[in-house]
């Protein structure tokens, strides 16, 4: 198979569902002039990024109501589909960092941040409760996997997706910095991006990250958004501390090349794993 893949890197209005849902619909409007099939956006791109004590004011309940996102939903009926991040509210009134997707005037959850971070400048597990799996599932664009931020840092979430029969691993990431980029410190996209690579070569799968820019309560979001090739080359890479719209080609022809050129995932033996970890786990 074979599309283009839009990332959208933008700046998203802290607590502002309306102005960041027209946001949306305008890249996705870019995206799809420019023969986009999806188009990917960061990490609580629907909300902002420090929501704290507003987390249940902007969580959508997608039983209850979709009014304010229905601009996405009618959009993803034009062809395109389009993986945002927002918070949701489960039928038990738990609140999650989520990732959703429009597509064919549909919407669903794909993903719920299992690791929010609490350390450092981060306090997400005071506002947000953890996922408890890690699926890959099927879209027009073939079967893909979702992860967000933090949970790009614990490897076996990656393998996982990997070897559920992602073919693309799509990333939703707002990542801080309190720094500039003239700054000799400032190495947030070297780290980032060599972690990207690994994956993607370790795993033989397309990766693509949404990282968000802007500035919201003292820290600084620094974009430098990606999609890397199954082999571990980088494809394209957006600008820093910008808003900018990437566009490339995914073809699964690359995965196939890749994994013709080395066998290590396809000699992959998760039984192994399984049997050590079960042991592991034994008293």
């Amino acid at each position: 198979m074979k599309y283009t893949l839009a990332v959208a890197q933008i700046d998203p209005v802290l607590g502002d569902l309306r102005r960041n849902v027209q946001k949306h619909a305008e890249f996705t409007e870019r995206a799809r002039a420019r023969g986009s099939a999806l188009v990917l956006f960061p990490e609580l791109s629907l909300t902002g990024y420090t929501v704290r004590d507003m987390n249940m004011e902007l969580a959508l309940n997608l039983g209850e109501d979709r009014s304010l996102i229905e601009p996405l939903v009618d959009l993803s009926r034009s062809g395109i589909s389009i993986v945002a991040g927002g918070i949701e509210e489960d039928a038990k009134f738990g609140i999650y960092n989520a990732a959703f997707l429009f597509e064919e005037g549909n919407v669903r959850v794909v993903h719920r941040k299992i690791y929010p971070p609490t350390y450092g400048m981060f306090e997400e597990m005071r506002y947000f409760a953890r996922g408890k799996s890690v699926r890959a599932f099927d879209t027009k664009q073939g079967r893909l996997g979702v992860l967000i931020c933090e949970d790009f840092w614990h490897i076996s979430l990656p393998y996982l997706l990997a070897l559920d029969g992602a073919e693309a691993i799509l990333g939703l990431v707002a990542s801080p910095t309190r720094i500039g980029p003239e700054e000799p410190e400032f190495n947030s996209p070297v780290v980032n991006s060599e972690n990207y690579r690994v994956y993607a070569r370790m795993l033989s799968v397309h990766l693509a990250v949404a990282n968000r820019v802007g500035f919201e309560d003292g820290v600084n979001f620094w974009g430098g958004s990606q999609v890397v090739l199954p082999g571990g080359e980088t494809l394209v890479t957006a600008k820093t501390f910008e808003e900018d719209l990437i566009v490339t080609e995914i073809d699964d022809q690359a995965i196939r090349q890749a994994r013709r050129a080395s066998r290590h995932f396809l000699d992959e033996d998760p039984g192994l794993v399984a049997g050590e970890l079960s042991r592991m786990r034994t008293p």
